[in-house]
């Protein structure tokens, strides 16, 4: 019989839970200190690596505290920051004493230069612009100094608000002369009938209307900006003191990894709602680092991915409701603040100004929905390469049902697919796990047990230093077959582990980016209102924090150095910073011993296969082109000085514009592939015109994936040096 890992894990937590947190009493009547002498607690028993709370903690803290709630450097003056420096090494001690001096000396201070911080913006944009004044801004926020007067900071409000401006206004511009040349094409035209069409004869009567004047447009432009900073004013003064409280905790927090976060209770709710399975939006998950909200996954099935224009990496800069109200600038908001204007009612209608992976700016319309995870389930596909038919398993994550392990899960799911596919005949088998985040650690053990006859899956090291090998014990197996298992920068966590096995085991050749994510990491989220007896003081949220690692069966980490690719094929994210090393504070990669476990079989010549992609990588002008437009991507995004006088600001639209026309031919490209749903999918898609529609979409973008094109050729390769054996027919239970 199989280990229940989930069981296995819980009782740990539990035990854990028991022998530590429940022998201290929490009672303080202050719900900030309260909170402070919890998180602490918590943290210092029980995350995987607790941080000593020491002098550089606590500089590490106030840099990174002051960084977001003065992101732009335009409310803190130099003076503040001198006044504050006396608490640079002093917020450790305050933390063990629960004392909040610092963060009520910096939030009253923070309240009163956004209030004074409103006459200043109001006189700056009640003023125009000089748009043919030679100036830059610097975007690198980070490396600003804080001013040291008023009239210095004036004059970081007039540029930051000048850069903002000389947007708006390229956009008046851009649409008068759209407006205008359209016009022009059809205005002096009057329309006769004729018997059969209408015919449009000139009429030299009728006039263009005149173009509005620069300076007009300069005005309104201002307006614009001044609308969208008003509305960020509005939702800055809607936040409560717990709001601002939860920032510092946060900027506390986050020293120990960039994956333990505390959730206030407002934020506790949508997480529950989000685990629920079920949104009501867009269908896009945001994050926000520093003061850009950017996407970070389109969740298949949702509003945004039938519409197909929205993708990871987007930035979103405006929202507008579908009514008449203004646009609001959601560029420095809470994420929070800006996932409320996002989401509304099934049917409406949002309005996202965007900032594309490209550099473009595009106002997108998506009408809102419920959104089902449908699309988070396993989905495969038979396609026929040189007269031999191989299976394609898409899994966007290791989905399961917490209430009931024997449910619906990803393992079983993936085994049921198998089945189905070998009833088809096939003779290799991909499996895509490109931007599957990861999920359930058990359904990982399980599913690995489905490629090979039994061992270990994974190494476990849990907080205090224990270790286990996890293992699948069935010796079945559903695919012995030729296996290759597609990754990107996005596959992390559960992914990263069933890759990493597959590869120790010389089971799979793994294709895609350089390296996966690198999240070696788990994390337990802990209702903090279950530590304090008789609470008064109300909700005290959640805290989010990591308490395990993983580790390959040969002993090394995924964390920080993700999965390397067998075979690295160039993508657009090549040369963008993404990944665990790219976060702040993660934990650091470290090795521990191997464990015992045989590989699959020596006789697969994995090392032919891949000198020949290899060689064909070299030599595929569509993979080129993507890596010379991921370094184009790497070098738009990447800029940081931009011209404020607004005949250099066109230029370098414009610039971009041509450039970017080079790599429309990407989004041409096309295989002479065909791939077609499984025989019992067949049947759901007659009386499923959604289903179909979805299954359609995903077959033309496998007809135009040059990545999964080129696992194919490599099961192609692997197949003649492969023999599938007839235990394969052998299914876990």
């Amino acid at each position: 019989m199989k280990r229940n890992y989930k069981i296995l894990l819980l009782a740990l937590m539990l035990a854990f839970a028991s022998c530590s947190f429940t022998t201290k009493t929490f009672d303080d009547p202050d719900k900030d200190k309260l909170l402070m002498q919890l998180i602490t607690y918590v943290l210092g028993e029980g995350h995987f690596s607790p941080k000593d709370i020491n002098d550089e903690f606590s500089e590490h803290v106030f840099k990174s505290y002051l960084d977001q709630i003065d992101p732009f450097k335009r409310y803190f003056y130099a003076s503040d920051i001198k006044e504050f420096e006396a608490y640079r090494d002093k917020i450790d001690d305050q933390l063990k004493n629960h004392d909040l001096a610092f963060f009520n000396l910096t939030h009253q201070r923070l309240l009163q230069r956004i209030e004074e911080s409103k006459a200043i913006y109001q006189d700056v944009l009640s003023n125009p612009f000089d748009f043919s004044v030679e100036e830059e801004i610097n975007t690198e926020y980070k490396t600003l100094e804080y001013v040291k007067s008023k009239k210095e900071m004036r004059e970081r409000w007039r540029t930051q608000l000048k850069f903002s401006t000389i947007a708006n206004y390229d956009d008046l511009i851009s649409q008068q002369e759209n407006t205008f040349a359209n016009k022009k094409k059809v205005q002096g035209m009057t329309i006769v009938e004729g018997e059969e069409e209408l015919i449009f004869m000139p009429d030299t009567v009728a006039k263009v209307k005149d173009k509005k004047p620069l300076a007009e447009l300069e005005k309104e432009a201002r307006k614009s900006t001044l609308n969208s900073i008003n509305e960020l004013y509005d939702y800055i003064e809607e936040r409560q003191r717990e709001d601002w409280f939860a920032v510092y905790l946060n900027a506390i927090v986050a020293e120990f990894d960039p994956h333990t976060f505390y959730y206030a209770p407002e934020d506790k709710e949508r997480f529950d709602v989000a685990m629920s399975g079920k949104f009501e939006g867009i269908g896009a998950r945001l994050q926000k680092k520093m003061d850009v909200i950017t996407i970070t996954e389109i969740i298949s099935g949702g509003p945004a991915w039938k519409q197909n224009k929205l993708e990871v990496g987007d930035q979103i800069l405006k929202v507008k409701q579908d009514d008449d109200q203004p646009s609001v600038n959601v560029v420095g908001m809470r994420l929070d603040d800006a996932v409320k204007l996002i989401k509304g009612p099934k049917g409406t209608d949002v309005i996202l100004t965007t900032k594309r992976v490209d550099g473009t700016i595009e106002d997108l319309t998506i009408t809102r929905d419920v959104v089902e995870l449908e699309e988070v389930y396993a989905k495969s596909s038979t396609v026929k390469k040189d007269g031999k038919k191989f299976g394609v398993i898409n899994l966007p994550g290791f989905y399961v049902n917490m209430d009931d392990y024997n449910k619906r899960n990803a393992a079983t799911d993936v085994k049921l697919e198998i089945e189905r596919l070998k009833k088809e005949n096939i003779e290799g088998l991909v499996l895509d796990l490109r931007n599957n985040g990861g999920g359930s650690l058990q359904t990982v053990i399980d599913m690995a047990g489905l490629f090979i006859k039994d061992g270990p899956i994974v190494q476990v090291k849990t907080t205090g230093g224990q270790k286990e090998v996890l293992k699948d014990k069935d010796k079945s197996i559903a695919w012995d077959g030729p296996l290759v298992i597609l990754v990107n920068e996005n596959s992390a966590s559960a992914s990263e582990i069933l890759a990493a096995a597959m590869q120790d085991y010389k089971r799979a050749l793994v294709i895609g980016s350089q390296q996966t994510f690198g999240k070696g990491t788990v994390q337990t989220v802990l209702d903090l209102n279950r530590m304090v007896k008789n609470n008064t003081s109300g909700d005290m949220g959640a805290l989010k924090y990591t308490i395990q690692k993983y580790y390959r069966i040969n002993g090394g980490s995924t964390q920080l150095e993700g999965v390397k690719s067998d075979i690295v094929v160039p993508d657009r994210y090549s040369y963008i910073a993404l990944g665990e090393k790219n976060q702040e504070n993660p934990l650091a990669y470290d090795k521990i011993d191997a464990t015992d476990y045989t590989v699959w079989d020596t006789a697969v010549d994995y090392k032919q296969a891949i000198a020949n992609s290899t060689a064909r990588i070299a030599q595929n002008e569509q993979l080129k082109l993507i890596d010379e437009n991921a370094r184009w991507v790497k070098r738009i995004r990447d800029k940081e000085e931009y011209s404020l006088n607004y005949d250099n600001y066109k230029a370098a639209l414009k610039l971009n514009e041509e450039e970017a026309k080079h790599f429309e031919k990407l989004t041409d490209y096309k295989t002479n592939l065909t791939f077609t749903s499984l025989p019992y999918e067949m049947k759901l898609m007659a009386a499923d015109s959604v289903l179909k529609e979805k299954r359609d979409r995903w077959h033309k973008a496998l007809s135009q994936d040059v990545y999964v094109e080129e696992a194919l050729n490599v099961l192609n390769d692997l197949r003649t040096s492969y023999t599938i054996k007839k235990v394969a027919n052998n299914v876990k239970e």
